[in-house]
């Protein structure tokens, strides 16, 4: 026994020294880092970055849709508002970004394509953001190809159509959007793909979840179109979420609140916040002003605010205000009456009142004023205290420079007959009594309160005698009306309507009686401070109405194009031209790239429709694997493909040839793929299979040759000669320019 004790001691002591003599040499070994890094991958990302990245600053002028960019940019770095009706506003704050970075300062005057930049303008740093992301998407398409299960040549084969695609590298070069968009919709699929691909015991997958709602958000908030892509993303999340549901090995409950948070309520929480930032670095006063409320204009510096500053809050009897039409189409305007009478008969023969004119006018002016009147009383100032006017009052408005009272009769208006003309009563000693009486009507009320408040308050104003509310018809009057719009009383009306409401903008509590006093009194404001705040969601509301209601009038372009010919690439766009030689640069698709892709779109269709008739009538030609793996790449590249396209085909604006480049960029996923698919299932014969490889061989030669050759019309270097130009022109529908020595 004693001496089994003392061979176990002898073993355990030699242990703790082999353990000490271990973490000794573990101290001297050299501390070492293994990693794999894919090269191909390092390669194309290093071959993006040169396409896209050399010689950004040439041509030092500004190239087509800069000149409608960059003032958006300029409005940026002087705070400025300003609403655009295309898209949101985080892909202007990129590009703004980009210029800050640069030192621009936004004094340059951005009129006309080809103006020159001068040397303080950091060209470079205006372009580099927009840059970046394109030379971003090729890696994206290469490892966006890994997480569909593709082989890494079918990566390499999608990241270099990418790479070689003429049209993508333009759009990519200049401080345009669609490449900041395609680049966010690329991070949003490959991010989701990588989260469905983890095993679900790793916990950090949900990071690649979380990165993906980012994405859809950073796309929507750069432009619309992103929103198709969004929708199909969540449709492919619908499907994924509805099998994991028969699934009892995981806790369903956990991983569809993980998603609906990640897919769903981030992306609106950052949607948000894009416009949070936008509003609160824009708080000054600019061109766009006139499209908001009052109450909108009044929280900006300068403008409205100057003028509104310190007026009293609620409108009492006595008051003196301007009112302001709700609706900003055709332009904003102001209730307004002048020394005119309607003409006793109209140019078609019928008759009028022949009362004073009342009009919506669109510019500020003295005539603009009314008072507040009670009926009851002749007093035209505020009394002490004032009494304020609410919801259900009834009032008279006197027009404060002519004295004359707003009134309606069963007169018909002098361009709208179905409904009653709006004057400035004269009694003519006729047989046509005032009807003067008017109820206010604040249709916001539940949001404010009872009383009548300048700026904040929507109010309508019904007539009285014939319950027809006061409205803005939006038509201009003739040269006897000075063009100004017609305003009319409406008795048919349904629900609410923008043309319907007016909102108090000026107002001063009046103090004169007489009138030559109150005609001095009107140019004189008074100023009664008053603290009157518009709530971040208010303005967030009233800025996404706007923009997804006001839009600008479409114009034929001559650049523009139809959506049927972007499949066959049947126009081109002129984006620079030197001012002297033939150097330009031309938004041009790679034309075998074009080819290819719409090739592989057309077989997949085909494929697909074999496919399920033979698996209808009991044949599985693909296991059940690879049959998934099949659908998914159609859902995500034929799908995208889809969306991208055919809402275009129901719009009525002014369409280009860039608008079809996201859309693209799904059939190069899509082309080696399938390309992959088809010699490894549909090729059994080695003889075919080598065939294929030299014709994709072939295909790839072609795509680069034609690279090369429109590389002139991409980069803008080097000059061509006018035949040499003549020579690119493959279609006759492309307009090319050139100058003949």
């Amino acid at each position: 026994m004693a001496g089994d004790v003392e061979t176990r001691g002898c073993v355990s002591g030699i242990r703790v020294a082999e353990s000490r003599i271990s973490r000794l040499e573990m101290l001297q070994r050299p501390l070492v880092v293994t990693a794999q890094v894919d090269l191909v991958l390092v390669l194309v990302s290093v071959l993006a970055l040169w396409t896209r990245l050399s010689h950004l600053s040439y041509p030092n002028a500004v190239v087509f849709d800069e000149v409608y960019y960059g003032q958006f940019v300029s409005l940026y770095m002087k705070r400025v508002f300003f609403i655009d009706d295309s898209g949101p506003p985080l892909g202007h704050m990129i590009l703004a970004l980009g210029a800050y970075l640069g030192g621009f300062d936004g004094n340059f005057v951005w009129n006309r394509i080809g103006a020159e930049y001068p040397s303080s303008v950091s060209v470079w740093s205006l372009r580099l953001l927009p840059a970046l992301c394109g030379a971003l998407c090729v890696p994206l398409v290469y490892l966006l190809t890994l997480e569909l299960r593709f082989s890494h040549l079918s990566a390499l084969g999608a990241a270099l159509l990418l790479l070689l695609e003429n049209s993508l590298i333009v759009q990519s070069r200049f401080m345009l959007l669609e490449s900041v968009l395609i680049f966010f919709v690329l991070l949003a699929f490959f991010s989701y793909l990588r989260f469905h691909n983890t095993p679900d015991s790793s916990w950090f997958r949900y990071s690649w979840l979380l990165l993906c709602g980012a994405s859809c958000a950073a796309a929507v908030g750069v432009k619309y179109m992103g929103v198709f892509s969004y929708l199909l993303l969540l449709g492919v999340a619908s499907l994924h979420t509805w099998n994991l549901i028969g699934d009892q090995t995981v806790s369903v409950c956990v991983q569809c609140v993980c998603r609906f948070v990640c897919l769903l309520v981030v992306p609106v929480l950052l949607y948000v916040f894009w416009f949070y930032i936008h509003l609160s670095l824009l708080n000054r006063s600019g061109p766009h002003d006139q499209l908001m409320s009052s109450a909108f204009q009044a929280s900006l510096q300068g403008g409205l605010s100057r003028i509104t500053q310190g007026q009293p809050l609620e409108v009492a009897y006595g008051s003196q205000v301007t009112l302001r039409s709700s609706a900003s189409q055709p332009i904003p305007c102001w209730l307004h009456s002048h020394k005119a009478n309607y003409p006793i008969r109209y140019e078609n023969g019928r008759g009028s009142s022949h009362q004073q004119q009342v009009t919506c006018y669109p510019f500020k002016d003295v005539n603009n004023w009314w008072i507040v009147k009670d009926p009851g009383s002749q007093e035209l100032v505020v009394g002490s205290p004032p009494r304020p006017v609410r919801h259900g009052d009834v009032i008279q408005l006197v027009h404060g420079m002519t004295s004359r009272f707003l009134n309606s009769h069963d007169v018909a208006a002098p361009m709208s007959p179905h409904a009653q003309e709006v004057s400035g009563y004269i009694n003519f000693n006729v047989s046509m009594a005032a009807q003067n009486l008017w109820r206010v009507d604040i249709s916001n009320r539940e949001a404010e309160s009872e009383v009548w408040k300048t700026i904040l308050s929507e109010v309508r104003l019904v007539h009285v005698n014939t319950s027809a509310v006061l409205k803005l018809s939006g038509v201009s009057l003739p040269d006897w009306g000075f063009r100004q719009l017609e305003v009319v009383a409406e008795k048919l009306f349904k629900g609410h309507s923008s043309s319907l409401g007016w909102t108090v903008e000026e107002h001063r509590y009046g103090i004169s009686q007489e009138q030559k006093e109150r005609e001095a009194e009107l140019h004189s404001p008074t100023h009664i401070d008053v603290d009157r705040k518009i709530s971040f969601w208010a303005k967030f509301l009233e800025l996404q109405w706007k923009m997804l209601t006001v839009k600008q009038e479409d114009s034929e372009h001559k650049y523009s194009s139809s959506p049927l010919e972007w499949i066959t690439m049947e126009t081109n766009i002129a984006y620079w031209l030197h001012s002297s030689t033939n150097a330009q640069i031309h938004l041009i698709g790679n034309p075998v790239s074009w080819g290819v892709a719409n090739l592989s779109l057309l077989a997949y269709q085909l494929l697909a429709a074999v496919y399920l008739l033979r698996r209808r009538r009991g044949f599985k030609d693909l296991p059940d694997g690879v049959w998934c793996q099949f659908v998914r790449l159609g859902c995500v590249c034929v799908g995208g493909w889809v969306v991208n396209f055919v809402p275009f085909l129901l719009m009525e604006k002014t369409l280009f040839l860039y608008h079809y480049l996201p859309a693209l960029c799904y059939l190069y996923l899509l082309s080696p793929a399938l390309l992959e698919h088809a010699h490894t299932h549909l090729l059994s014969n080695v003889t075919h299979r080598r065939a294929l490889c030299v014709c994709v061989a072939a295909m790839l030669s072609s795509v680069f040759l034609s690279y090369r050759t429109f590389c002139p019309l991409t980069y803008g270097s080097p000059e061509l000669s006018a035949n040499q130009l003549q020579g690119l022109r493959w279609r006759d529908t492309w307009d090319i320019l050139y100058r003949r020595r």
